[in-house]
């Protein structure tokens, strides 16, 4: 009970200022769990007003407050929201979607925003035109970004395009994308690791550099099938993961599927790694290192079902220096694409030109031939040993055309090689007996030892 004017006045002061505490914490958005909710800021899911001003006020405190900004179940339909350093959008995985509405830019635009993170979103492209080079996700000349269990689907252009920056890319998922899942370009050290990407119009994941040099991504354990080659092309597009110019990039453990070129591409890309790779159903060269490299290693990965094999070509260009070994390649087939030069060969298992070392591969049912060493005069130092080769058109084929370099060829096993076990070869034309037969010519430039032939 109040028994005096002092304990009213007390009291009194008491009140008003619960109800101002009350009305601040009505305008001002309370942490979650997790972080700031969205919805304190007004913004509504499962509505078709526009979202995209309550939406970047929210992104922007949160950010400001070095705070996530929470995004709960529903549909968000947004246009261009720009993200800045620091910040990080959660959803619930499989829940929260932004619908991008269009408007003439992307859906998340980012420049100079280091230890931007996105997770647990589904971003929902709507096939809205998107500007030239861009993705639905546009990063530029950022460190330390992370995008994390995260659907990216029906993008008009890319899913993700960086440019000049450095950070992770794990455990998202990418369907019906109008060219390439993910994009790279000028990286310093991205890791793209355990995605899934299916349905894209140009390329699953592109590595690319304006210029040879460094970049060091790692494309690691995803998952990457039903490329098409949308533009068409002889070899640009239509490739599960494309590195360009891009030096000691790994790309390991991928399971790639169904692609209408390359399962691994890497065009003028030195000391790449491709290792440990499954690759089926793909329709040209599955895994290759041309033009202008130094250094591949090709090594431990399967093939069933492909044009060809292996590619380590293009000493004309500066390519050379490979290690091919381990790998079981089978299955090819005798065609490639519409597009490619008409007279380009097919139903080959693995094919070197300069300081390369072949060891320990099996090819297994290959229309032409099961390895070549050389392309007319391009040949220089090449050892194919210890290799399983059944049931190829030809076995070995070597170039022995003048100004050809050496190949030595020992302790293979070659069955069931109609045309010869080892042959010499004008180009891609044998013109030589079986040079394993008794009797046979021989020619300085290639050294034959120990092979096994039935």
């Amino acid at each position: 009970m109040i028994t005096d004017r002092r304990q009213l006045l007390n009291a009194s002061a008491l009140g008003a200022a619960g109800v101002i505490v009350a009305s601040r914490a009505e305008a001002a958005p309370l942490p979650s769990a997790l972080g700031r909710d969205a919805t304190q800021y007004g913004v509504r899911s499962n509505t078709q007003d526009d979202q995209t001003r309550a939406l970047q006020r929210a992104i922007d405190d949160a950010t400001r407050l070095q705070a996530p900004l929470v995004l709960p179940p529903g549909n968000y339909r947004t246009a261009t929201l720009k993200l800045a350093r620091g910040t990080q959008l959660v959803g619930i995985r499989g829940a929260t979607t932004l619908t991008f509405i269009g408007g003439g830019g992307t859906l998340f635009e980012a420049q100079g925003a280091d230890y931007v993170n996105l997770s647990g979103l589904t971003l929902d492209g709507n096939y809205a035109t998107l500007p030239p080079r861009t993705g639905l996700v546009q990063i530029v000349q950022s460190d330390d970004i992370r995008i994390d269990d995260c659907t990216i689907l029906k993008s008009g252009n890319a899913g993700i395009w960086l440019e000049r920056c450095a950070g992770a890319l794990r455990g998202n998922d990418f369907s019906d994308i109008g060219t390439t899942a993910i994009v790279s370009f000028d990286g310093n050290g991205l890791l793209v690791a355990q995605n899934t990407i299916a349905n894209t119009r140009s390329n699953g994941i592109e590595i690319l550099r304006s210029a040879i040099g460094d970049d060091g991504t790692q494309v690691i354990d995803n998952r990457i099938e039903d490329v098409k080659a949308g533009p068409g092309g002889s070899g640009q597009y239509g490739n599960a993961i494309n590195a360009y110019r891009a030096g000691n990039v790994i790309v390991s453990g991928n399971r790639i599927r169904n692609c209408d070129y390359s399962a691994v591409r890497g065009n003028s890309a030195s000391n790449i790694h491709i290792t440990g790779n499954s690759v089926s159903q793909v329709r040209e060269v599955a895994l290759y290192s041309e033009f202008a490299f130094e250094g591949a290693v090709i090594a431990n990965n399967t093939v069933d079902g492909a044009a060809f094999g292996v590619s380590v070509c293009n000493f004309n260009e500066g390519g050379r220096i490979a290690v091919v070994q381990g790998n079981i390649i089978r299955n090819l087939i005798p065609k490639r694409p519409i597009g490619t030069a008409p007279d380009d060969d097919a139903g080959v298992g693995i094919y070197v030109e300069a300081d390369a070392a072949v060891s320990g591969n099996v090819v297994e049912n290959a229309p032409s031939f099961g390895i070549i060493a050389g392309w007319g005069k391009y040949l220089r130092d090449v050892a194919i040993s210890g290799n399983v080769v059944r049931n190829a058109f030809v076995g070995i084929g070597v170039s022995v055309m003048p100004g050809a370099g050496t190949a030595l060829v020992s302790n293979n096993m070659i069955s069931g090689a109609a045309r010869g076990a080892v042959v010499g070869l004008d180009h891609a034309k044998p013109t030589t007996p079986d040079l394993t037969a008794k009797g046979a010519q021989s020619f300085a430039q290639i050294a034959l030892s120990g092979n096994t032939v039935r």
